[in-house]
């Protein structure tokens, strides 16, 4: 009888972009032998302009520009199927993180993707009044980007089940969220 023995390969002191994505990230891109079960459970690879499996090997060959003007890393719901399945330990997930931190200080977002937008107005909104005020981020989102009628549909039957307040509430310890959010601007450092 024969006993399976479960090994991780590791590849260690990697310089260009997976150096960069490990440092950011933690991810071990240089790990990933493409098996390809990352994007066999990825919910939106079928969709997307590239699959998970595909985004890793373009960080392995330092392709900087495509990978940071891809669709992909900002279409990624971090929903972390690709990481739980990885064998070899990879994390595209937070792989994706540091691609989409590195994609916004290049200024390589994908045309057409709202997900900056959101996430500017969400923790804008997060920092001033403590929690998500729904109404106010659907507003702004909208005025931001554009997308008036997009889903209108959706608002009055969320209106009438009180899924979004015309007032939202306001949480005390304006002067903690002001220092945490200054906090995570610095890295998290003090």
């Amino acid at each position: 009888m024969s006993t399976a023995i479960a090994a991780t390969i590791e590849i260690e002191n990697v310089g260009g972009l997976a150096g960069e994505v490990t440092a950011r990230g933690g991810a071990r891109p240089m790990s990933c032998f493409q098996c390809t079960k990352c994007s066999s459970g990825c919910p939106v690879a079928a969709r997307a302009d590239l699959k998970p499996h595909e985004v890793v090997r373009m960080v392995q060959m330092d392709q900087r520009e495509a990978v940071l003007a891809s669709r992909f890393i900002w279409e990624c719901t971090s929903c972390q199927t690709c990481s739980t399945r990885c064998p070899q330990q990879v994390d595209p997930a937070a792989m994706n993180d540091a691609l989409r931190a590195m994609s916004r200080a290049a200024g390589k977002v994908s045309a057409g993707t709202a997900v900056p937008a959101f996430n500017d107005i969400f923790l804008d909104t997060v920092r001033r009044r403590g929690r998500i005020y729904e109404m106010g981020l659907m507003v702004r989102f909208k005025l931001r980007t554009r997308r008036f009628f997009e889903d209108i549909g959706k608002a009055p039957s969320m209106l009438l089940k009180g899924k979004l307040p015309l007032f939202g509430t306001q949480v005390g310890g304006k002067s903690g969220r002001k220092a945490m959010f200054r906090r995570a601007a610095q890295g998290g450092d003090q």
